[in-house]
C-alpha cells in the first residue's frame, strides 16, 4: 500500500462573507482633524488583492491607546475588508508618539495586520506618516535598510490625505515584521 499526500486546504475565502459586519473604517466621530488613508493590497505580480482584511491599531492625538470611557470619541482600531480591486480605506487622526520599550520614544504610526485566504498567519507591518520629523529617530523605523523603509511610509495625497500600499512580495515589497 503506497500513501500518498493529499492536498492540503486553507481557511477561507471567508472574509467577505463572515466578516464585513465587523468592519470598522472610522476610527473617530467627529473630529475636525480626521484624516483618510486609503492603499491596495498587492500581490507579488502587482494585481490586487480582492479577498483580504487589514486591521490598523493606533494611539490617539496624545500619544495614548484609548480606555473603554475614550472609544465613543475614537476607536484606536479599524478593520475594513479590500474590495475587488484591492482597496481598502480609513478615517483616522493622526496618533501622538508612544514610549518605546527603553523610554525612547516612537514616531507616530498605525500598526497593521493583513488577514486573507490562503495564509495561516497573519502579515504585520506598520504605517509611518510622511514629512513626520520623528521618523527619523523611531527605533523601529532605524532598523529598517534605508532602501526599504519607504514602503513603511504613506505618500500625501491631498490635504487630509494618505496613500499606502502594501506589497505582499516580490519588488517594493512592504517590511514586514516577525512576532
Amino acid at each position: 500500500m503506497k500513501l500518498i499526500a493529499t492536498p492540503w486546504q486553507t481557511v477561507g475565502p471567508f472574509f467577505h462573507i463572515g466578516c464585513t459586519q465587523l468592519d470598522r473604517a472610522n476610527l473617530t466621530a467627529h473630529d475636525k482633524s480626521a484624516i483618510t488613508i486609503e492603499g491596495r493590497i498587492l500581490d507579488g505580480d502587482g494585481k490586487p488583492v480582492p479577498d483580504a482584511m487589514i486591521e490598523i491599531w493606533q494611539a490617539n492625538a496624545a500619544g495614548r491607546y484609548p480606555t473603554e470611557e475614550e472609544v465613543e470619541s475614537f476607536r484606536g482600531y479599524g478593520r475594513v475588508a479590500t474590495d475587488a480591486e484591492g482597496r481598502f480605506r480609513f478615517r483616522t487622526i493622526k496618533p501622538g508618539r508612544v514610549p518605546f520599550a527603553d523610554s525612547r520614544q516612537q514616531a507616530p504610526h498605525l500598526a497593521a495586520s493583513i488577514l486573507m485566504r490562503g495564509l495561516l498567519k497573519r502579515l504585520v507591518t506598520r504605517m509611518y506618516f510622511p514629512d513626520e520629523p520623528a521618523n527619523a529617530e523611531d527605533p523601529v523605523l532605524s532598523l529598517i535598510d534605508s532602501n526599504r523603509k519607504g514602503t513603511l511610509i504613506a505618500k500625501p495625497v491631498g490635504a487630509g490625505h494618505l496613500s499606502w500600499d502594501v506589497v505582499l512580495q516580490g519588488n517594493g515589497e512592504t517590511v514586514f515584521f516577525d512576532l
